[in-house]
């Protein structure tokens, strides 16, 4: 290899013993050096990362490039796919002079493939297995930050929630909340949680039309039952290659805070339940977070503490988690200190705050003997600014990459076989149909409607699934207009009688994470 002592440091920098994802080959002086490997070992993918850049420098590309080569070491991957080009990675890729020219460039050996992968949608809105969370097991700092709620308002949901899990009364989904704040707002709950610093009346009624407002959204879908469960992310395929999870989120690009909110509940169950394993040979799971920004706009000072310690301690889980955005300033400072490895697509400085930007980021590299200022201005597509952790976990030296050809399809695969790959899918049966069973407002509405009997006098509830409907018992007509559920739970005088009775039930206590996450087990 023909290179200057600089190019050839850089290089030495990068020739790893151990298995290893190739990325590219290393640029220097405008040339690519194609037996100049830059590589990212695997045992550190689990250390965290970052891939930044302006949109159409190929942020895509280098996720599924990744993907790719971890699905083929037995790692599992999971994808955001918000613009809806990733679902490619089921099938194989197509040569054309592009690939054919960049592949000879960077030393790549390109074979088209096709990786195993499984395609969900948030709550069944779109092309994808439903995935649905119950409302208890979101919890109150996760849901707040979906509600935009302020920092009071999430303090009086956290008493709610922890109310409804001494007393057994299960938050499935929006409507069971709605009927446990109403009561707890009425005069029957209000002593309830006296002792715990009360819930005011007007704090609950904020919380009450934010929930209603919510539900008008059409996001009532995305909380109930079946719950995902997110081991289903850990899984490999026959052949013994890592599963890709790609979650489709064309359909809810306009609830950001939404799908932003739902991948950090993924990564919080999946803390929440992994025993740890401390430094493995290779990743249980590299998690993609796509879309970053959304997750850190409006948070409260309690929701970027749960993620700051969710980063720091899922990798002793053998979880990975990279952030996919634009700039390391859309990710707050404590959490981007826990990031190892860095892959920085170009950036724009047309004004000031671009300007300020990328001196920003410059600043957040280790010394090089690159111009980073020039350097990140004038990458083309598919090239990029690389440092990541060394076998021994030194940072290594930057180097800017013309990276390699993904090997799947570089773009969506039809709505019909997509469609297909997702009904044949055996999980589609397991999360496919929603389900209703007694919960909270189920007990609430029976304790209404039957003044004088406890709550285990009420009508049992079917043990599936019932319709969406319910069909009004003949006691609870009347000559005038029936009274909203709201009216029902506050003029109630046997809600006394039932929050002493299902607080003796079995598992009427829930233990909860950093995010008040939690799953009640069955």
């Amino acid at each position: 290899m023909n290179a200057s002592e600089p190019a050839a440091k850089i290089a030495a920098g990068y020739a790893f013993s151990g298995p290893a994802l190739d990325l590219g080959a290393l640029l220097w002086e405008g040339q690519c050096l194609p037996d100049a490997q830059v590589r990212v070992p695997l045992p550190m993918l689990n250390r965290h990362g970052l891939v930044a850049g302006a949109t159409g420098t190929g942020k895509t590309k280098t996720l599924q490039l990744v993907a790719e080569q971890l699905s083929a070491q037995g790692v599992p991957v999971f994808l955001a796919d918000v613009k809806g080009d990733l679902s490619g990675i089921s099938a194989p890729g197509a040569p054309g002079d592009r690939v054919r020219t960049r592949s000879a460039e960077v030393g790549q050996d390109w074979t088209a493939s096709a990786f195993p992968a499984e395609f969900y949608a948030l709550g069944g809105l779109g092309h994808g297995i439903p995935v649905r969370a119950t409302v208890t097991s979101f919890g109150p700092v996760l849901l707040s930050k979906v509600l935009g709620l302020n920092r009071t308002q999430e303090q009086s949901l956290g008493l709610v929630f922890h109310y409804a899990d001494r007393k057994g009364l299960e938050l499935y989904d929006l409507k069971d909340l709605r009927a446990v704040v109403a009561f707890l707002a009425s005069d029957e709950g209000r002593p309830e949680l006296k002792a715990l610093g009360g819930l005011s009346p007007a704090t609950a009624g904020v919380i009450l039309r934010t929930l209603t407002a919510f539900e008008a959204q059409g996001t009532s879908g995305f909380f109930g039952e079946p719950e995902f469960r997110t081991t289903e992310l850990l899984r490999t395929a026959a052949d013994g290659r890592g599963v890709v999870s790609v979650l489709e989120l064309p359909a809810v690009q306009d609830r950001p805070q939404l799908f932003s909110t739902f991948l950090m509940w993924l990564l919080a169950d999946l803390f929440h339940d992994l025993p740890e394993v401390g430094d493995a040979e290779k990743p249980k799971l590299v998690f993609f977070f796509d879309e970053a920004h959304l997750l850190f706009h409006d948070a409260s000072k309690a929701f970027l503490d749960a993620v700051t310690q969710t980063v720091r301690l899922i990798r002793s889980k053998g979880v990975g988690v990279f952030f996919v955005t634009q700039t390391p300033k859309d990710v707050p400072s404590d959490v981007l200190a826990q990031l190892g490895n860095r892959v920085q697509h170009a950036l724009r400085a047309f004004t000031p705050e671009d300007q300020k930007a990328l001196r920003a980021t410059v600043q957040t590299f280790p010394r090089s003997p690159y111009d980073l200022e020039e350097l990140l201005t004038g990458l083309g597509t598919g090239e990029a600014v690389v440092t990541v952790l060394s076998e021994n976990g030194a940072p290594t030296p930057v180097a800017a990459t013309r990276l390699r050809a993904p090997e799947s399809l570089m773009g969506p695969v039809d709505p019909g076989v997509l469609d297909g790959a997702v009904k044949a899918s055996p999980l589609y049966e397991r999360y496919a149909q929603a389900v209703d069973r007694e919960s909270a407002y189920e007990k609430l509405t029976a304790a209404t409607a039957h003044p004088g009997a406890g709550p285990t006098d009420a009508p049992a509830a079917e043990p599936e699934r019932k319709p969406e409907k319910r069909a009004e018992k003949p006691s609870q007509r009347a000559a005038h207009e029936e009274p909203s559920v709201v009216e029902q739970v506050v003029s109630s005088g046997m809600f006394k009688s039932l929050a002493r009775s299902v607080g003796t039930q079995l598992g009427r206590e829930i233990t909860r994470s950093l995010f008040g996450t939690a799953r009640r087990r069955r």
